[in-house]
């Protein structure tokens, strides 16, 4: 059976890796995140209406009329399949946090009493509230967690095969966490504790696929002794590729369709997924397979 050259073109792929890597660190650093309610402390309110005929401008003008700051609050509609159709819903993002009862309740008597004047709409509201200092708190617990995921998986991959190993699979893994982090920024999708349980996921699922091309490499190495190391990595990527192909473009359908029909809360957890299956199974091909090809060659020289 003919081979596919992986590795022959592994410069060109690796020179691409960089420069997504390069943009998307620009990316974050510049343009920055979109942070949920998670990470930014704040105020969502889910906002349901008994009534088809509410818009984000309707909205936007109850917020403004309130208090004019509120004017900029991000509103977004949501339908989720099986909701009724005669029922509108949105979610509404605002930077303030509400510490006192006796306001929270007169900004739910406003937002009842406008619709119901101006719309003749009755209005249900659900709060998911954030301190500034609760924020801070979520947003060190979860990059220590992405910390210490990394350092466990560094201790593994060493343990079960090579330090090197170990080494090409952190590269890896860096690699896929920084460039769908960096289409977080691009596309301004919400940056919230899903979206890291998102990231952490990727790295399990990448992880996953470069430990299945390092034991095949590792098994070829004994296999095929005295053949050149590209030769037996290349073998190695092409025995494995179609089970590499498969279990992605599975997976790859599922968080698609998360993302497309699920609701707000689900869309960022799919929307790393649904970039990550792509670039996790790329680096697995062109990221961790050159790094362990070009530690063998230097050791033997």
């Amino acid at each position: 059976m003919r081979q596919i050259d992986f590795v022959g073109k592994r410069r060109i792929f690796m020179t691409l890796s960089a420069l997504l890597v390069i943009t998307s660190v620009l990316l974050i650093l510049i343009k920055g995140f979109n942070l949920g309610v998670d990470f930014a402390g704040g105020t969502e309110l889910t906002l349901l209406f008994d009534s088809r005929d509410i818009s984000i401008s309707d909205i936007r003008k109850a917020l403004s009329d309130y208090n004019p700051e509120y004017s900029g609050a991000l509103i977004v509609e949501e339908r989720s399949i099986g909701e009724r159709e005669e029922i509108s819903k949105f979610s509404v993002t605002l930077t303030k946090f509400f510490e006192k009862a006796q306001e929270k309740e007169a900004f739910v008597n406003h937002l009842k009493g406008w619709f119901k004047s101006n719309k003749e709409a009755n209005v249900e509201i659900s709060f998911s509230a954030v301190s500034g200092a609760a924020a801070l708190e979520i947003r060190s617990s979860t990059w220590w967690a992405v910390i210490l995921v990394v350092v466990l998986i560094l201790g593994y991959i060493t343990f079960r095969f090579r330090f090197i190993f170990g080494i090409g699979a952190i590269i890896a893994l860096v690699h896929d966490l920084l460039i769908t982090m960096g289409f977080y920024s691009l596309f301004n999708v919400e940056l919230n504790v899903p979206a890291v349980a998102a990231f952490l996921t990727l790295l399990g699922y990448s992880l996953n696929d470069t430990i299945v091309v390092y034991d095949r490499i590792r098994e070829n190495m004994r296999r095929m002794r005295g053949k050149r190391i590209e030769e037996i990595v290349n073998t190695s990527i092409n025995q494995v590729i179609v089970r590499s192909l498969n279990t992605s473009i599975t997976t790859f359908i599922v968080v698609m369709a998360i993302f497309l029909f699920s609701g707000k809360v689900m869309q960022s957890f799919a929307f790393g997924l649904t970039i990550g299956v792509i670039v996790g199974t790329y680096s697995s091909l062109y990221i961790a397979s050159p790094v362990v090809i070009g530690w063998v060659k230097r050791q033997a020289r």
